[in-house]
């Protein structure tokens, strides 16, 4: 074997991949052959230090200012059938280098392949096809309204791509309950779990995953079982199940027409009256539903519906009396067409609602 033909088997070797060492290990040699055939050239203006590495960047790459030039007609010869040449294909190397890690990059966030560094996000579970990308549209529409704006993150197993890009998070992972792939997802730093599976049994066991990992987060858990719904909340009683309920929708539509368009509309956040909810500040001492009712409408162009005390939705309370009373850590529930930020808890406790 002669010896161009190991020094080809070797090049082939070390640049197929064109790993970074080796674009390191290239551009040294090649500043360094070029220095040293400048100086055997005798181009003195072209070898400090400075001067040097700006007029081979310029001149390697071909964007010649001209400002810097060879003189001697050895090292013209040198500039024209070495240092451009070979520096024409090191430049073209750590573009396409840098050109593929950027795709790459970008390709492993479409393809849910990276290790998302996201905190106090909203982390949904599963895919239901045209189902979940309403929801993902809801989110965004509500995060809108908000003033922290959390970050959104898709986590499936289905053979999909990120379906909206630029706008949401996307992981994709082989199993639910595995901690090193849904650390991927950071399942330990959610502030809020949304589990929507087509099958119940993979959503039970990834709600009863989450809750373990998670104990401070909101999980909520959407089944088309009531009966799976009720048995998680015997072991989890911290995860607000959400059965399916159309049925019952038909059934009160036809007692009371236009009630399903009355939800519907609760619902939708994108047009018409919308639900939402506020936390009362742990400061509040005590505030009466009956001041709360007419100061919410009056100030807010709202309406108090039910609380929540201490957050805690088993003890839901709709259309509560006016003797009632809520405090700091209560959670309200109100209708109104936008989402009150800012509010102004002192004027919530008078009993008679004043304008300022």
């Amino acid at each position: 074997m002669n010896v161009w033909v190991k020094v080809r088997k070797v090049m082939l070797q070390h640049f197929s991949e064109a790993r970074w060492y080796t674009i390191v290990l290239a551009l040294l040699f090649y500043a360094i052959t070029s220095w040293l055939l400048l100086l055997v050239a005798n181009e003195t203006a072209l070898l400090s230090l400075s001067e040097f590495v700006y007029w081979l960047a310029v001149t390697g790459s071909t964007v010649g200012y001209g400002d810097l030039s060879p003189t001697t007609p050895a090292g013209k010869m040198i500039v024209a059938f070495y240092i451009i040449p070979l520096g024409l294909s090191i430049f073209a190397l750590v573009v396409g280098r840098i050109a593929g890690w950027v795709t790459r990059q970008w390709q492993r966030g479409v393809l849910g392949l990276k290790t998302l560094t996201v905190n106090d996000h909203i982390l949904v579970i599963g895919w239901n096809e045209a189902r979940t990308l309403q929801l993902l549209k809801l989110l965004l529409q509500e995060r809108a309204d908000s003033s922290d704006k959390p970050d959104i993150v898709l986590c499936v197993r289905a053979e999909i791509t990120n379906p909206l890009p630029g706008d949401i998070e996307f992981v994709k992972v082989t199993s639910f309950n595995d901690d090193d792939h849904m650390e991927r997802a950071g399942v330990k730093d959610a502030r809020t779990i949304i589990i929507d599976n087509p099958l119940d049994d993979v959503t039970m066991t990834t709600a009863l995953y989450c809750s373990h990992q998670n104990t401070t987060a909101h999980i909520v858990a959407y089944f088309q079982d009531e009966s799976l719904s009720k048995l998680l909340v015997k072991h989890c009683p911290n995860v607000e199940c959400t059965p399916s309920v159309a049925v019952e929708m038909l059934a009160k539509s036809a007692f009371d027409p236009g009630s399903s368009v009355l939800h519907h509309d609760l619902l939708d956040v994108q047009e018409g009256q919308a639900q939402y909810s506020v936390l009362i500040p742990n400061d509040i001492n005590s505030l009466p539903i009956s001041a709360l009712f007419s100061n919410f409408k009056t100030h807010y162009d709202a309406i108090l519906i039910g609380y929540a005390p201490k957050g805690d939705y088993r003890l839901m309370r709709v259309n509560p009396p006016l003797s009632d009373t809520v405090q700091g850590g209560d959670k309200l529930f109100y209708i109104a067409e936008h989402r009150v930020n800012n509010i102004d808890w002192s004027r919530l406790a008078h009993k008679e609602a004043r304008d300022v």
